[in-house]
């Protein structure tokens, strides 16, 4: 008798495809061109990711820029209302930047959602808990289905209805999931808030997640900020088009939302800026916070070399599959997180980050010969610590904010597009006459 396993470790030898059999069929591997480029999977008004340009047929490096709706981000976060990022949802849901009395209606219909329905804490969120809040939160989206009047219905506008329910709702969802789990796990004394109907999302989350319900300005101020950036990054990021294919399919708007929070939950993705974190906290622990540059090479060049912190040889928060010289978001949350260091007292933790980037960006160019940037994770995971927010909320947060781009490339999608995603592999397997099960039993060789 074998094993399960056996018979794995004997399928992996019998049924590798070798990366030359990509380049003969001419298929795009992860869905990547030959130079890094993703394929075109389709069109979208809601938002653009520059990092490159060509000339004459070559990919050339370029100071990158995020577009929303037409509007450079940099621009957006400038000249931002009091609520940014309500601004920054009703932007890529309609297409034009509100005044302020269609920005205070948006608000008004945001804050008459704020509460989860009645008795959704007592039966859903309170009776147990997960060990990653990522798939209680997946959960709990696939819950709120029940309580819906309409669940069904996945015509845009009542889909537009449901996605701004659930974007009202997700801060008290969020911050509910992680006291309880704390509540439990580490048996902390269970406090829990209503939302406000005054505040703002941003203010919203450090209202309820805070136990004294306090905040500064700038606090507030800096997460708003961080929810503007990450509303959205074009259609083909990875959240986004698992958002669309499920959607495609005809399914419900929670299907597909919990499908993306799956998705955003991988350190790929969305999880990446927890990973900078858990590097820099291990660097930190072998150089110290104050290193000259060279300490910090030491350390980077062993981590290239499956030599230090988790041996996968890389540097996380550098580098980006569009952005080359320059991630206009990490630029952005680089200077609020000055900003907040002088406020808190925590230069040696900022310059620290500042130290990290200069050498990895250097070291990345020696050995790689090409330009590479940091990315929105290496200082938003910095913001979130700055904000004393508990690393089991970082990327839920990032759902918070991603939401809303996940509902307008689904209404999109739906009101232009229509047809189920469906693209195409090639069989690169051998083919066979099927053997009976006596003429198996019978042969020496039993692998596949």
């Amino acid at each position: 008798m074998g094993s399960i396993d056996a018979y794995f470790q004997q399928a992996m030898k019998h049924n590798q495809i070798e990366n030359d059999l990509y380049r003969r069929y001419n298929v795009k591997k992860g869905l990547r061109n030959e130079d890094g480029t993703g394929v075109r999977i389709g069109l979208t008004r809601i938002a653009d990711v520059i990092g490159y340009t060509y000339q004459n047929d070559v990919k050339c490096p370029s100071e990158g820029k995020l577009i929303y709706r037409g509007y450079e981000i940099r621009e957006l976060v400038k000249n931002k209302a009091n609520m940014g990022f309500e601004e920054t949802c009703f932007l890529l849901l309609f297409g034009w930047l509100p005044n302020s009395e269609q920005l205070q209606t948006f608000h008004e219909t945001l804050a008459a959602s704020y509460e989860l329905p009645d008795h959704f804490m007592e039966v859903n969120i309170l009776p147990t808990h997960s060990p990653h809040l990522m798939n209680r939160l997946q959960q709990m989206v696939l819950a709120l289905f029940d309580y819906d009047s309409a669940p069904e219905d996945t015509s845009p506008e009542n889909v537009l209805r449901q996605g701004l329910t659930l974007l009202a709702q997700m801060p008290e969802l969020i911050t509910s999931l992680y006291k309880v789990k704390r509540h439990y796990c580490d048996r902390e004394s269970l406090t829990i808030h209503y939302p406000q109907p005054q505040l703002s999302i941003a203010e919203n989350l450090l209202h309820l997640l805070r136990v004294d319900s306090s905040y500064s300005t700038a606090e507030a101020q800096t997460l708003d900020i961080l929810l503007m950036l990450h509303a959205d990054h074009g259609g083909g990021n990875n959240s986004t088009f698992t958002n669309v294919v499920v959607s495609s399919t005809g399914s419900d708007l929670y299907s597909t939302l919990s499908a993306s929070i799956g998705s955003l939950k991988g350190p790929r993705h969305g999880g990446a800026n927890l990973r900078v974190v858990e590097m820099m906290k291990c660097i930190q622990e072998e150089i110290g916070w104050q290193p000259n540059e060279e300490e910090m090479r030491e350390v980077l060049t062993r981590i290239l070399d499956h030599d230090f912190y988790d041996h996968a040889g890389l540097l996380y928060g550098i580098g980006h599959a569009i952005y080359t010289l320059s991630d206009p978001r990490a630029e952005i949350i680089r200077s609020y997180c000055e900003q907040l260091a002088k406020e808190k007292g925590k230069e040696e933790v900022f310059q620290f980050y500042l130290c990290y980037e200069r050498v990895a960006r250097a070291l990345m160019k020696e050995r790689k010969g090409i330009d590479i940037c940091a990315n929105v994770d290496l200082y938003s995971g910095l913001a979130y610590t700055m904000l004393n927010i508990p690393k089991d909320l970082y990327t839920p947060l990032f759902v918070c904010s991603r939401l809303v781009g996940w509902l307008a490339h689904n209404i999109e999608n739906k009101l232009y597009d229509g047809r189920i995603m469906r693209p195409a592999t090639r069989y690169v397997g051998e083919l066979y006459d099927y053997k009976k099960m006596e003429d198996r039993d019978n042969e020496n060789d039993h692998c596949i």
